[in-house]
């Protein structure tokens, strides 16, 4: 209580310095960076099993290739794909943060900005009719940005995700009936990998959506995207139909590169939503073999830790 007899929060807003938006653009321009020279760990180690596992001599050299291709861009500090993708981040705001969220906006642009000039990287933005390029990898309303809340920590976490047109044109959206049942959506699933075969740069990592609205759907396909190679959904059920799932990917024979070959997927990740009693919505969004992201905390006092 304070002198007055009114509730005081246990927690005071942290109002952030005016320096703290430099941080961030600094930030921004490092992950874009980073996102596409820096494969993760998860992503490396997924493909080393894949390499040990895989029984056709064309799909281990296609393997061979890939991991060659990281190491590489290790030792010369450059990048793994010239395809720089679609600059998208995902910022998850600490409930103990006052933002000013329009700031936090132009300083991801701006970073994203200084990132293509300075590294250089090839834009490959453009607008959608005219197909002008300002050779910034910007223009209205890219970078994609997704603003989310969070009452873990008092920190702002972002997580850059740039997606290429090779995976991002093998995008699907199914509005099934609640009729068509799991084997509906599992057959979605299915007939969404087949259909893109080497389009995407397998092996993949297959995010899928399920429920919610179909905008909602296709935006947890790309969620699920976001989390490690392998790891599982925390409901038992969405879990095991990620095991099934990658079990029967892996058996269509389409393979790194669409060469042939025992692994076309790295993993399947799920996330849902609940959804309307008369629809069922199913999407998929795939990513390439590279399964590239990058991770960074900023903390109110401008410190930053880095990670994947």
């Amino acid at each position: 209580m304070d002198s007055r007899g009114r509730a005081v929060p246990a927690t005071q807003p942290i109002v952030l310095e005016e320096g703290f938006y430099g941080v961030v653009e600094q930030v921004a321009r490092d992950l874009y960076i980073e996102a596409q020279k820096d494969v993760p760990p998860d992503v490396r180690a997924a493909l080393s099993k894949a390499l040990e596992e895989e029984s056709v001599p064309r799909a281990r050299a296609a393997l061979k290739v890939m991991i060659q291709a990281i190491e590489l861009a290790d030792e010369k500090s450059m990048l793994v794909c010239q395809d720089t993708g679609l600059p998208i981040f995902w910022l998850t705001i600490g409930r103990g943060l006052c933002v000013d969220g329009t700031r936090l906006q132009q300083a991801v642009r701006r970073g994203t900005e200084r990132a293509t000039k300075e590294h250089p990287f090839r834009s490959s933005v453009v607008s959608p009719l005219g197909r002008e390029n300002l050779q910034t990898s910007c223009g209205r309303r890219i970078p994609y940005i997704h603003m989310e809340f969070t009452d873990r920590h008092s920190d702002l976490e972002a997580l850059m995700m740039p997606k290429g047109s090779g995976s991002e044109n093998m995008t699907f959206l199914k509005m099934l009936a609640p009729a068509d049942g799991i084997e509906g959506v599992k057959k979605a699933i299915l007939d969404s990998v087949i259909q893109a075969g080497a389009n995407p740069c397998p092996p993949t990592v297959v995010g899928v959506g399920i429920g919610g609205t179909a905008d909602q759907c296709v935006y947890l396909a790309k969620l699920a995207l976001t989390r490690p190679v392998g790891s599982h959904n925390a409901d038992p059920a969405l879990a095991a139909l990620e095991d099934q799932l990658l079990s029967v990917i892996n058996q269509t024979g389409i393979g790194p590169m669409g060469l042939g070959g025992d692994t076309t997927s790295l993993a399947v990740h799920i996330e849902e939503a609940y959804t309307h009693i008369t629809m069922n919505p199913v999407a998929v969004n795939l990513q390439c073999w590279r399964g590239v992201r990058r991770r960074a905390y900023i903390h109110a006092d401008g410190t930053v830790d880095y990670g994947y």
